[in-house]
């Protein structure tokens, strides 16, 4: 179990950017034109989460108009906030950037890489904390429990499971750039994620390549890759990434574990891509209807 010889429960790097994601066509199902409502709902939404933890913050707004800023310092007091500003640079570049400041802060020993497009639960984010504390073999989390997990052919293997915190754990293959850490598991996969960094030249970092090196499911099974070769085309393509740039990780580094939370803690906010068994329109107008002032109500 970890000592509480640090300042901080948590450390976060919040990555934020000024446009609304797109991906695989899924818009947000909520301010789906409005990416400044959008990202002030989605960090309160955090902050409600957070419930008492101790949290450092690292903000990093990539080329944001000063009204983004003042969301962060509306929300964090100056002594637990950083703003870090970019001028317009690629989301990998950013990604690094959260793990080079993660690995070098010594505030937490448990960590938290954050996109700007995620909706949390109130008062459930310490339930991944302390699941990483209370596990010594647990690396990673991800607060997020996506539907793929029950239904796309990708996750149909056998995975561990664990009761803990009123939640069932599932250890998973992947997840997406939102994830919790033990530092020092982030310090032992830095060069794996440099690697990928410099192939894809700041650009993003496939995140499903880098999780099938680290969690080792699916990179050893060629079957499924001639099956997917067709239908699932981003599947087989992230293991030949996998390989060609994580070969080492693959075949001489330790398994890193992965672990979900059911029901889930947060949602990655695109239509049809929701975690399932919430509705989480009721949630957003929950959440909407607790914000008492700001860029929200206007």
């Amino acid at each position: 179990m970890i000592m509480s010889q640090f300042s901080y429960d948590v450390a976060v790097a919040y990555r934020i950017y000024p446009k609304v994601s797109n991906t695989c066509n899924n818009h947000p199902p909520i301010f789906g034109e409005d990416k400044l409502k959008l990202a002030e709902l989605c960090l309160q939404s955090f902050k409600s989460s957070l419930g008492g933890l101790r949290v450092k913050l690292w903000a990093l707004l990539n080329n944001c108009p000063p009204a983004y800023e003042a969301i962060f310092n509306k929300l964090w007091a100056p002594e637990d906030l950083v703003l870090v500003r970019y001028p317009g640079v690629g989301p990998g570049t950013t990604l690094h950037e959260q793990v080079r400041i993660l690995m070098e802060q010594t505030d937490a020993e448990i960590v938290h890489i954050a996109e700007d497009d995620y909706f949390y639960l109130p008062d459930q984010f310490h339930l991944a904390v302390d699941f990483l504390k209370h596990n010594p073999d647990a690396d990673f989390v991800t607060p997020y429990e996506n539907f793929d997990y029950y239904t796309a052919d990708l996750n149909k293997l056998p995975y561990e499971k664990r009761a803990f915190g009123g939640k069932e754990w599932n250890s998973c293959v992947s997840t997406t750039h939102t994830f919790l850490a033990k530092r020092a598991a982030l310090i032992e996969c830095q060069n794996l994620i440099h690697r990928l960094f410099r192939a894809t030249r700041g650009q993003t970092i496939p995140d499903l390549a880098m999780w099938m090196a680290l969690t080792k499911k699916r990179i050893f099974n060629p079957i499924k890759f001639i099956r997917w070769l067709i239908p699932h085309r981003f599947w087989s393509g992230s293991m030949v990434l996998a390989w060609y740039y994580c070969w080492r990780q693959i075949l001489f580094g330790r398994r890193y574990t992965l672990w979900s939370p059911h029901p889930t803690i947060a949602t990655h906010m695109l239509a049809g891509l929701e975690a399932p068994g919430i509705d989480w329109q009721k949630e957003f107008q929950r959440q909407l209807a607790s914000i008492p002032s700001g860029v929200l109500k206007n």
